[in-house]
């Protein structure tokens, strides 16, 4: 069986301003002509399908038109709702479009009840496992702690109940959205740690031939049967280096992968990330091939130049963002600017490192576990409230 396996299209998303409805209605475009070329027997979406939950009018239409298009090519397509999604939004009127071959697994109750396609070789079962957000699940899977390893496991517990009842031979796919333990993240996915940890084990997802995962944006190869897709578009300038590609798999009669290939998607702009004096980058020839790009400067100047932004902008005409690392002098060394020492530090870290500087010691065990559980109180309410709109 051949499976085309994408995820994170964030559907209404725009890229520094700049918007990407066009860009994303090409890929759409590359993506039905890639399924009618390349002879795909099932399309995977892994999560994420809008940018947020209550996505623009605009966005909802491409979605409908992608539906429409998908079905029309008579190839099922399977999709499931990622953290950006509204999960309720997205699974109305799941039941009726099922019946023109889209897929949508929505439903956190559901991760046991696979969709059943076939080829030659017999039956493949395609379970769903919608994002997991531990809290609002736990009850569902009978979990002692809210945690994505133990609610993932749960899920994959009963995806590997269900096999065990198939008929031997059953292959099986997984279409999941987390963040798996050697996965490289970038800059644009939302944060999903709860209770500081946020990775789960490639291990959670042994049994199935294979694993279609979605949530981080750069194209991966977890285990040769855990992959990522990764976005089709750029969405921040740390995806600059990305290829970004569709994985088409070929299943084996024995669920063996006999073929893994990296579909090429459409680049609407490249991305070009530049450092240095902005004198230098406006006069350096070998920056020319730079000139049409979608460029972030950092411009090292020790005394910040005036009107950066326009003069870059005369070379550079789609300039979307400027940063300031100014060389460091005798003077500027020993105070490394506010931004420069939260880099890489999250919330957590940051509200550990105020309560050491304002008593001069650090929080203990159980202050650290209250910070904790605060953080995680605040981005489930969060995510309640733009489930409910």
């Amino acid at each position: 069986m051949r499976i085309l396996h994408t995820s994170d299209w964030h559907l209404g998303r725009s890229f520094h301003r700049v918007g990407l409805l066009d860009a994303q209605a090409a890929f759409l475009d590359h993506l039905v002509a890639t399924v009618r070329t390349r002879e795909v027997d099932a399309v995977l979406v892994a999560g994420d399908v809008y940018d947020r939950a209550v996505p623009p009018l605009a966005a909802v239409e491409l979605f409908d038109s992608a539906l429409h298009r998908l079905a029309a090519a008579g190839v099922p397509t399977v999709m499931i709702s990622g953290n950006h999604d509204s999960a309720r939004r997205l699974g109305v009127g799941a039941g009726l479009i099922e019946r023109a071959g889209i897929h949508l697994r929505t439903d956190p109750a559901a991760a046991g009840t696979p969709v059943l396609l076939t080829d030659v070789h017999g039956e493949v079962a395609f379970y769903g496992l919608p994002y997991l957000e531990p809290a609002l699940v736990r009850e569902e899977f009978g979990v002692r702690k809210a945690r994505h390893q133990a609610v993932l496991a749960a899920a994959m517990d009963r995806v590997r109940a269900d096999l065990a009842t198939r008929p031997a031979g059953t292959r099986s796919v997984v279409l999941a959205h987390a963040f798996v333990a050697g996965g490289e993240p970038s800059d644009s996915e939302r944060d999903i740690t709860v209770g500081g940890v946020a990775a789960v084990p490639a291990g959670v997802f042994d049994g199935v031939d294979y694993a279609a995962l979605g949530h981080l944006h750069g194209s991966q190869r977890i285990t040769e049967r855990v992959r990522y897709s990764g976005s089709p578009l750029a969405y921040s300038f740390s995806e600059a280096d990305h290829r970004k590609t569709m994985w088409l798999i070929d299943l084996g009669a024995g669920g063996e992968i006999t073929a893994a290939e990296r579909i090429d998607c459409p680049v609407p702009r490249p991305l070009a990330r530049l450092r240095g004096r902005l004198d230098e980058l406006l006069a350096d020839p070998a920056l020319s091939r730079h000139e049409d790009a979608w460029v972030e400067a950092v411009l090292t100047d020790p005394v910040r130049p005036p009107e950066p932004m326009a003069r870059l902008a005369a070379r550079f005409p789609h300039a979307l963002s400027l940063r300031f690392e100014p060389e460091q002098t005798e003077d500027s060394a020993a105070a490394a600017s506010y931004a420069q020492r939260l880099r890489d530090r999250d919330d957590r870290q940051i509200a550990e490192d105020f309560v050491a500087h304002t008593r001069g010691a650090g929080p203990d065990a159980g202050e650290r576990a209250v910070l904790g559980a605060a953080f995680d109180h605040v981005r489930l309410d969060l995510t309640r409230r733009e489930a409910n709109g």
